[in-house]
C-alpha cells in the first residue's frame, strides 16, 4: 500500500500545479456533499466526476481521466465491487490509480475481494472519515502542511 502512496505522490511531485483527480462513486447525496465538501479544503484536489450507479460509473469511468477512485459497495443500482470487477475485466484503466473503499460493508470477504481487484485501502463510513480525508490530504501533498499553492481547492472537472 505504502509503494502504491509513494508512486502517486511521486508521479504527482512531477507536476505540482497538476490537481490530484477524484472519482467518487456514492448514492447517497448526503454522503456524497459531504465527501466533497471536506475534500473541497485540501488545496489541489478536484472532482473528476460522480456516480450514483453501477452502470454510470462503468461508462463514465472509461471516459474519466482520474487519480483516486473512492467507491461506496452498496450502491442504488449494482454493487462496487461488481465495478471493481467490470474495470478489471475490461482491462482498460491504469494500474496506478489508487482505489478506496468507502462503505459501512467493510467485512474481510469484502477486504480480501477487494485486494484482488487492486483496492488499496477500506474506510468504514461510519467511524474513519478523518482517516479518508488524512490519507488525500497525504497523496495530494498539500495537506494541512500548506505545500504547493494553497489557492486551489477541490473543484468540478
Amino acid at each position: 500500500m505504502e509503494d502504491a502512496l509513494q508512486e502517486l505522490a511521486t508521479r504527482k511531485g512531477h507536476a505540482p500545479d497538476t490537481p490530484l483527480k477524484i472519482f467518487l462513486v456514492e448514492d447517497s447525496a448526503d454522503v456524497r456533499d459531504l465527501i466533497i465538501e471536506s475534500l473541497a479544503e485540501i488545496p489541489g484536489v478536484m472532482l473528476a466526476g460522480y456516480s450514483e450507479t453501477e452502470q454510470d460509473a462503468m461508462t463514465r469511468l472509461e471516459n474519466e481521466n482520474y487519480d483516486v477512485l473512492i467507491l461506496d459497495i452498496q450502491l442504488k443500482q449494482g454493487n462496487g465491487m461488481h465495478l471493481l470487477q467490470s474495470l478489471a475485466r475490461t482491462g482498460q484503466r491504469r494500474h496506478d490509480e489508487l482505489k478506496i473503499i468507502f462503505s459501512n460493508h467493510v467485512s474481510s470477504t469484502y477486504r480480501r475481494v477487494g485486494v484482488q481487484y487492486g483496492v488499496q485501502f477500506f474506510f468504514d463510513k461510519s467511524s474513519e472519515f478523518t482517516k479518508l480525508r488524512n490519507l488525500i490530504e497525504r497523496i495530494s501533498g498539500r495537506g494541512a502542511s500548506g505545500k504547493n499553492n494553497p489557492s486551489r481547492g477541490f473543484a468540478p472537472a
